[in-house]
């Protein structure tokens, strides 16, 4: 064999293997769900959607100091924005929260088919929970997100007021949902409901796998909006039993869809991609939140309970969020599914809510309530709240 056939050959399986190193890391496992609704509802919308990075400083409030880290006056929040380009007409904004130790790019698959649709989706990274930072994840510092949220609606809709911003009339100011996957569920819980910290422009919430153990009946009065819950029956660090049912009988107007056998962290935009092929993604996530978490939650219980608040605010002393207390199931709903059917609950959910179509919104209230159900019985099941009419 000549030189140049050897290195035309090297780099031939150079390229098969950078080829497929970026189809491992990069293009996601997908799926498709059974009946002809749920088929026909699973497509992307008829905008094209823009993404943009953004930074923006919220110099009212300081990022706390903690380990080695010497705190900031500030708060920092590095963005992403998907959009619809050349929306027709105002429409909504999501506001998406990360989970612990995670980024913005966390929910790609659902906030680029939401943008597609006309819906303006905002996420960033949180300066201590996430990914990036600076002494490893703090998740403690849950209690300053409701903040950051609100600052982010401020930020969002400054922006659509001002005639020389790309986002210019772009976004309806009564149309705001706040949407997040684990602790960023939990903040977008507390944006809505937390009597100190709730922000009253929310006008529909989306918690996928989200805390609540530590929420009293209490915490949800004074609110008077759509709520949905999306979780995994198989969960092994956000148990589907102590979190998701309990608020079945707390608050009336809750959706909670069910995927069987589905895991935490494939509801992650990771889980599709780097873990694809790992039975349970959950096997991997509970040993990386236990090492992370136990001492902090051992050293800090007391003091994160007392941010929250009291039994005033709906808050259960007695109790702690507590993770990875199920037991790991052996093989978990693949991610690609999980992100196909939170797509469409949430889809149908958002649609049912804010749609300015009547026959929209009916059509997504019965496909949310019935029909994604009956088409894929075997893997979803939906409740709505005890004593819901």
């Amino acid at each position: 064999m000549t030189k140049g056939r050897i290195t035309l050959l090297i780099l031939t399986v150079i390229a098969v293997i950078a080829i497929g190193g970026y189809w491992f890391v990069a293009i996601p496992a997908t799926s498709a769900p059974a009946g002809s609704i749920s088929q026909s509802r699973y497509t992307p919308g008829p905008y094209e959607v823009v993404s943009e990075s953004f930074t923006v400083v919220d110099d009212s409030r300081t990022t706390q100091a903690y380990k080695e880290f010497q705190g900031l006056p500030d708060r920092t929040l590095d963005g992403e924005i998907w959009r619809p380009k050349h929306l027709a007409q105002p429409g909504p904004l999501v506001v998406y929260s990360h989970g612990f130790m995670s980024f913005r790019q966390e929910g790609l698959y659902l906030n680029r088919f939401l943008a597609s649709h006309g819906y303006t989706v905002v996420a960033v990274d949180y300066p201590l929970t996430g990914l990036w930072a600076p002494e490893g994840p703090l998740m403690t510092d849950v209690v300053n997100q409701p903040g950051d949220v609100s600052f982010l609606i401020d930020t969002m809709l400054r922006r659509n007021a001002s005639a020389s911003d790309t986002l210019y009339n772009t976004i309806d100011p009564e149309k705001i949902a706040v949407a997040g996957v684990s602790l960023g569920g939990l903040t977008s819980i507390l944006a809505t409901f937390h009597r100190k910290l709730q922000d009253p422009r929310i006008a529909a919430l989306v918690s996928i796998a989200g805390p609540t153990s530590i929420f009293s009946p209490k915490f949800f009065e004074g609110r008077d909006l759509p709520f949905l819950m999306v979780y995994g029956g198989g969960d092994a660090i956000v148990p589907h039993g102590e979190n998701a049912l309990p608020v079945l009988s707390m608050y009336p107007d809750v959706i909670l869809v069910t995927l069987k056998d589905a895991s935490h962290a494939g509801f992650s935009q990771p889980a599709s991609t780097l873990m694809r092929f790992n039975k349970n993604p959950d096997d991997v996530g509970c040993r990386t939140v236990t090492e992370e978490l136990s001492v902090e939650v051992a050293e800090q219980n007391d003091e994160f309970m007392a941010l929250l608040g009291d039994a005033e605010d709906g808050i259960d002393l007695t109790k702690q969020i507590e993770f990875c207390t199920s037991e790991l199931i052996p093989e978990a709903m693949k991610a690609s599914r999980q992100h196909m059917f939170t797509t469409l609950a949430v889809h149908a959910f958002l649609d049912s809510v804010f749609s300015d179509d009547n026959a929209v919104r009916s059509a997504s209230r019965e496909y949310l309530q019935t029909t994604l159900a009956q088409e894929n019985r075997s893997e979803v099941s939906v409740t709505r709240a005890i004593g819901a009419g």
